[in-house]
């Protein structure tokens, strides 16, 4: 099978240009053509950046370019305002130009939130309607999606987990960052308000007073201007901290092998977050078989429910328990890791999570000539 991708992709700073780098590896190495068409600065094996991110033509310059390279399906990577003005609306012309010459549409909903807004429902529904299959990561997701937009479109939506890679553990994490006999809680992140890291800020003096030798990796970055003032307050809550020795913040936008060895260097990640769609910093953690702590999100619940890989704390209190928890009990922490390692194994390597989507194309890959089978070596 031949499938395009239309994506960001690495080395653009974006949580699907990454999931979407994995995707397509995992289904190249079951032996099917791929090529991916992104913005301006991608860059990899039969990567097209062909668009930029405010242009007024993306519709038409991502589909002249891949309709010439004869697709058996095109899969889009959705996310809101990832494709031009108005929230992205050129995603819906370009999936009614593939349809109008009968290439199958695969759409991949990465944010699915209870409380759409007005333009967001428009585009949603379009989406359900011209793509000839949707995929979303959680169950919850797609009973969101026929409650809000109606049970016709159960059959189109498919429930594919996130991937999780498998990777050669880096056990010398903490000698690199200096932190070894130390119990490290990492936060990792864009430094918004959202993430909710201000909140473990608050309450680590409690957590020191039960661990006395615990710190808080704090990693991460600003993108651009944005949050200009909470960054100013959240690291103003670091300096004036009673703690404050007890907290190390390492900054930059991490290439993929410097934040393994951060999270290598972890006992467990704190993921507070206000609000999530689906956490690819969760994946993250779990293929370093890192037992999380979070907040009480309806993405962050069904993981949790699944893997058994950490514990929902519903407000700081919870959250700071549960950290100190398993931060002193190491059998404790030992079986979360096990519960990690069993549902990666199980469920949401890629490729389980690769061949699940060849299941998906194959429901609407309509081949004309019988029962001739695509092959492809390289």
């Amino acid at each position: 099978m031949r499938i395009g991708y239309v994506s960001t992709y690495p080395p653009i700073e974006c949580g699907i240009a990454t999931y979407t780098s994995y995707l397509n590896e995992a289904i190249y190495k079951l032996h099917n053509e791929t090529f991916v068409i992104s913005q301006s600065g991608a860059i990899g094996r039969n990567v097209f950046p062909v668009y930029d991110p405010g242009s007024a033509s993306i519709a038409s310059k991502i589909y002249d370019l891949s309709i010439s390279m004869t697709p058996d399906i095109i899969h889009i990577q959705h996310e809101y305002g990832l494709y031009g003005s108005q929230k992205g609306v050129q995603i819906i012309e370009l999936i009614v130009r593939f349809r109008m010459v009968e290439v199958p549409v695969a759409t991949t909903l990465h944010t699915v939130f209870p409380d759409f807004k007005y333009d967001e429902k428009i585009l949603t529904r379009l989406i359900l309607n011209e793509s000839n299959i949707v995929i979303v990561h959680e169950n919850y997701q797609k009973e969101i999606l026929l409650k809000v937009f109606g049970l016709e479109y159960d059959t189109k939506i498919f429930v594919i987990p996130h991937g999780v890679r498998n990777i050669i553990m880096d056990e010398h994490g903490k000698r690199k960052l200096e932190l070894e006999g130390k119990k490290v809680v990492l936060l990792c992140g864009y430094f918004r308000p959202t993430k909710g890291f201000h909140k473990i800020v608050k309450i680590f003096p409690q957590i020191v007073e039960k661990i006395p030798n615990a710190i808080l990796l704090i990693a991460g970055k600003s993108r651009g201007l944005e949050f200009l003032d909470y960054q100013r307050e959240f690291f103003e809550l670091i300096n004036q901290s009673p703690v404050t020795d007890q907290m190390l913040v390492l900054r930059g936008q991490f290439p993929q092998h410097t934040f393994d060895t951060i999270l290598s260097a972890a006992d467990l990640v704190c993921l507070p977050y206000d609000k999530s769609g689906q956490s690819g910093i969760l994946a993250q953690c779990f293929a370093h078989h890192k037992p999380v702590v979070t907040s009480d999100l309806l993405s962050f619940r069904a993981s949790l429910d699944r893997s058994h890989g950490g514990l929902l704390g519903k407000d700081d209190e919870e959250m700071g328990e549960a950290i100190i928890k398993i931060l002193s009990d190491d059998d404790f922490r030992k079986q979360l890791e096990e519960n990690i390692i069993d549902y990666v194994d199980r469920d949401v390597n890629w490729k389980n999570v690769a061949e699940l989507h060849i299941k998906a194309y194959q429901s609407v890959v309509r081949v004309p000539y019988g029962k001739a089978r695509h092959v492809f070596w390289e």
